[in-house]
């Protein structure tokens, strides 16, 4: 009888501890989540100077490589300059947008869009009757070009323009902190190649610390290569929409790089943005062709116009879907293709288009812990066989 009350304490202590310890985890995890979201500025800035070194990462090791009579450059100096390839590629692919938007809006004149509707006039008649009979609650005076013109008036106004300089002072200065802050850590990143891991692993249990470390490098090792086939996939697309636009639509210089370029970047949200890109690269073609000072873009009709904007849009879209992407998605992070297609379905439809943007770097992340460390359970060993990572014993 004693020995059972014995028992009976012990398991009760035993999961009295155990409650206790679930608590202080849950009391940790909860204050963890409140310092990272109290500091998701600085997180942020981390997590993009993780980026930008898993970018400059190849070419850091290139730059080792390198010798000059049996002697290489400090460790410094070569972080330095695979910093500043690296930065100055980023940089100079947003900047090289506003060079091109302003030649674009120079070629583009609102006082012309009403004189520039009789070219297009047969075209918007029948349009305008088509929606004027679909639509009875327009009215019998609705006219698509007077409201176009309408709305582009109120965007393009002095106390809009004058709105948007105010707020683009004040990014530019938060854009310019985030700027050095992220240069900065990107630096030590580049520099000492096992310092993100030597952080991570000193608040982990020492049980647990090769596993991590072998996590890290498998992590380090796929995003590494996806964001830099990203990047040559948005390269890619450009390439492809600008040869396009210059030589087929004839839209001139500015304009076919500028939406080119555009919808390169848009090509980064998978499935949703290429559609985008080519509805904004179509309606962008169509509104420089037509609204143009000089005459620009090829002399057909309205309609042929739209079609071939539309097939080099579309065009694009095989190449990316049958060349680029397969190269990235399955040689890079070694997932299937209908993998990623639901997760990305999953995460688009919690977050929208723009959470689909980190759908895949933060899979990879997750599908790595879980193979590193759940290994043991069947159903991640069937899901992710040992073969379809990358990991560092090879």
């Amino acid at each position: 009888m004693i020995y059972n009350k014995r028992k009976d304490m012990e398991q009760n202590e035993r999961y009295t501890d155990k409650l206790a310890k679930y608590i202080i985890m849950a009391a940790g995890a909860a204050i963890v989540a409140g310092l990272c979201w109290y500091f998701r500025s600085v997180l942020i800035y981390v997590l993009i100077a993780v980026v930008v070194s898993l970018i400059g990462k190849p070419v850091m090791g290139l730059l080792q490589k390198l010798k000059i009579k049996g002697r290489r450059a400090p460790d410094w100096m070569l972080a330095a300059l695979t910093l500043l390839v690296t930065m100055t590629i980023l940089i100079s692919v947003v900047t090289m947008l506003f060079p091109i938007v302003s030649g674009i809006l120079k070629g583009i004149s609102i006082s012309t869009l009403e004189n520039s509707a009789g070219s297009i006039a047969v075209p918007l008649a029948n349009l305008n009757e088509f929606l004027r009979n679909t639509f009875p609650q327009l009215g019998e005076n609705f006219r698509l070009e007077v409201l176009a013109v309408k709305e582009l008036q109120n965007i393009f106004n002095v106390s809009t323009i004058s709105s948007m300089i105010g707020s683009a002072t004040s990014f530019l200065t938060s854009f310019g902190v985030g700027l050095f802050s992220v240069v900065f850590i990107s630096f030590f990143f580049i520099k000492d190649d096992g310092l993100f891991t030597s952080i991570v692993c000193a608040l982990v249990p020492d049980k647990h610390e090769k596993t991590t470390e072998k996590a890290i490098s498998d992590i380090g090792h796929l995003l590494s290569r996806y964001f830099i086939g990203v990047m040559i996939e948005v390269t890619g697309v450009a390439l492809v929409n600008f040869i396009g636009l210059m030589f087929i639509a004839r839209l001139g210089f500015n304009a076919a790089i500028g939406i080119a370029f555009l919808t390169g970047i848009l090509n980064i949200i998978p499935y949703v943005g290429p559609l985008m890109g080519g509805v904004l690269g179509t309606l962008l073609g169509l509104v420089i062709k037509y609204t143009s000072v000089t005459p620009i873009g090829l002399d057909v009709n309205f309609w042929l116009f739209t079609a071939i904007l539309i097939a080099i849009f579309c065009f694009t879209q095989l190449i990316d879907n049958f060349f680029y992407q397969p190269v990235i998605y399955s040689t890079s992070i070694k997932a299937k293709p209908l993998e990623i297609f639901i997760v990305l379905l999953i995460v688009g439809t919690i977050g929208g288009p723009l959470a689909m943007i980190v759908a895949i770097p933060c899979y990879t992340v997750v599908r790595v812990i879980a193979f590193r460390f759940f290994g043991h359970i069947k159903a991640i060993r069937r899901l992710i066989p040992s073969e379809k990572l990358i990991t560092s014993e090879e």
